[in-house]
């Protein structure tokens, strides 16, 4: 048996005060605009407005979909999917056996009526995304009212509706308090981004789905998937077969199919998949298949400058991604890149001097053809901050440029006309596990940039879940709940979001918990104490989930 020292005991001793801290905070209620207690809304993240009363309604047992006038088709079953995700996620925590036929029949809901404006369903950057909930609907008192520009906006009213929805233990069946609901949303940023590592270890498909899942519940709308790296390179490219040699076993591999399979269902959750190729660092595993792309076998990254078969591979892999992956961006990395190997290595060092380039400008050499090639295949391009920091003024127009490293970089980016995303390492990477939530959830994307039109160039952020300690046993309870507290940054208005990230803390803990509920294994919004990391902490004790 474990016996806990003076130190541990005062210290478990200090986290029960605070639980009990915060179970009277969420009894009593959080006085402000933005916690558990505010007349109790606990919708995540905060919708744009948000109006609501006092009577309960019961959801009836065939609660059915109707769109009634809208002009959307779904042919595609985009719709249908998602609203019979929407039964499931809220039937699922209990057995729901009560009979809604013995409840006042005027309280009851008999189902949704939804009007989508748009015919298309093509998911891509910037598509409107807002919605209107009405519960019920003033027109028919028995339904609740759905209305978006775009299938995808309404896949969003559906999950805000989820969370009014809970079980009654009286009357066995699904009740929504506080109606009536009228809601109006839509989201701050269009990029609202989670990046998942499958180089560093592999992820198996059914662990993707669940976090797109996972991520669809927090309304986060782009999976930035960093295939390849250093350490294994999982993905069949139909071009040059041998590079998934590099993978670390013949199982711990992705077809195309997979591929494919991942963007769809991504696409049917309204989340893009933006796919990365990082080059012409943390490329080593491509040298595995085709051993001609290392400088040499005692120096084998960055690829090989000086090899046109280098630019050539890259060309194949571009081809294939094209046929798979959709979304307008396709990410070139070009981070952390260590040009000591070109130098020396003979043939390159030779290649060099032929073309009157220092290891700096072979850089950028790299970086501008990979970009070219990128724009021949029909992509805008996103970069890692070094290419900007060193030869911005060279990058192409249609570069986004991804912020890591620190602050102040995305003010030079806009500053200089190019759009940014903003994934600051100190505040919104989730290896990082000694940063908060807090932390994460006051991350500012528009710190010190104050004139609209370079704000608009920010289009939007990302928290990157990188895979050096992550697998499949622990990648969604380091995700969540720090990235829900950034996808609240991204998505609600600036004015509603709370000033002090403890306003939020009960609200945020009942997010928490509803994903637990749907199966998502959310870790707890933990102290950070000499026993915990704030990152993938467990329960120090029991007690319930709400005051974890």
């Amino acid at each position: 048996m474990w016996v806990l020292g003076v130190t541990e005991r005062r210290v478990m001793g200090a986290f029960w005060v605070l639980n009990l801290v915060l179970f009277l905070v969420q009894v009593v209620g959080i006085k402000g605009a933005h916690g558990i207690g505010e007349h109790g809304v606990r919708i995540w993240p905060m919708p744009l407005s948000v109006s609501h009363s006092h009577k309960s309604l019961y959801v009836g047992k065939d609660f059915k979909i109707m769109s009634q006038g809208s002009k959307y088709k779904d042919a595609s079953g985009i719709l249908k999917d998602g609203f019979s995700r929407f039964l499931a996620v809220v039937k699922g925590a209990h057995v729901v056996d009560g009979d809604t036929s013995k409840l006042d029949q005027s309280r009851v809901l008999q189902g949704l009526n939804v009007f989508i404006s748009s015919t298309k369903d093509e998911l891509q950057y910037g598509i409107d995304e807002s919605y209107k909930l009405l519960v019920p609907s003033p027109d028919k008192p028995t339904y609740a009212h759905l209305e978006a520009q775009t299938v995808y906006g309404a896949l969003h009213g559906l999950q805000t509706l989820s969370q009014l929805c809970q079980f009654n233990f009286s009357s066995r069946v699904i009740e929504i308090l506080m109606t009536p609901w009228i809601i109006n949303d839509q989201p701050r940023f269009s990029f609202r981004g989670l990046l998942i590592d499958t180089s560093r270890h592999y992820q198996p498909l059914p662990i993707i789905k669940n976090v797109i899942d996972s991520m669809a519940y927090a309304k986060l709308n782009v999976l930035h998937w960093h295939i390849v790296d250093t350490q294994s390179f999982p993905l069949e490219i139909p071009s040059y077969p041998k590079l998934w040699d590099g993978a670390y076993s013949t199982s711990e591999r992705y077809t195309m199919a997979d591929a494919a399979e991942i963007v769809s269902y991504a696409q049917k959750r309204g989340i893009n998949v933006l796919a990365e190729l990082d080059v012409p660092g943390h490329a080593l595993s491509w040298g595995k298949g085709y051993p001609s792309l290392w400088p040499s076998k005692d120096c084998q990254e960055p690829l090989d400058v000086s090899n046109e078969f280098t630019f050539k591979v890259i060309d194949g892999i571009l081809s294939d991604f094209s046929k798979v992956f959709k979304y307008k961006f396709v990410h070139l990395g070009g981070d952390e890149v260590n040009t000591s190997c070109w130098t020396l290595t003979p043939h390159v060092s030779k290649w060099l001097k032929e073309h009157s380039m220092n290891e700096s400008q072979a850089y950028q050499y790299f970086v501008l053809q990979a970009q070219k090639i990128a724009l021949l295949h029909g992509y805008e391009i996103v970069n890692w901050e070094e290419t900007f920091n060193n030869f911005g003024n060279k990058l192409s127009p249609k570069t986004v440029v991804h912020n890591w490293l620190g602050g102040g970089v995305a003010q030079r980016v806009v500053a200089a006309g190019l759009r940014c995303i903003v994934s600051n390492q100190d505040k919104w990477y989730l290896d990082h596990l000694d940063t908060t939530w807090e932390q994460f959830y006051m991350n500012e994307p528009l710190t010190n940039i104050t004139k609209s039109e370079q704000q608009k160039l920010v289009i939007g952020g990302e928290v990157c879940m990188w895979g050096e300690t992550v697998d499949a046993s622990d990648i969604q309870q380091t995700i969540w709940p720090r990235a829900a507290a950034a996808a609240e940054r991204l998505w609600t208005p600036y004015d509603k979001l709370a000033k002090e990230a403890k306003q939020v803390t009960g609200r945020l803990a009942h997010f928490r918990c509803l994903l637990n509920q749907r199966g998502i294994a959310a870790a707890p919004l933990a102290a950070d104490t000499p026993l915990t990391q704030p990152g993938r902490s467990a329960p120090l004790e029991p007690g319930s989930c709400y005051l974890q």
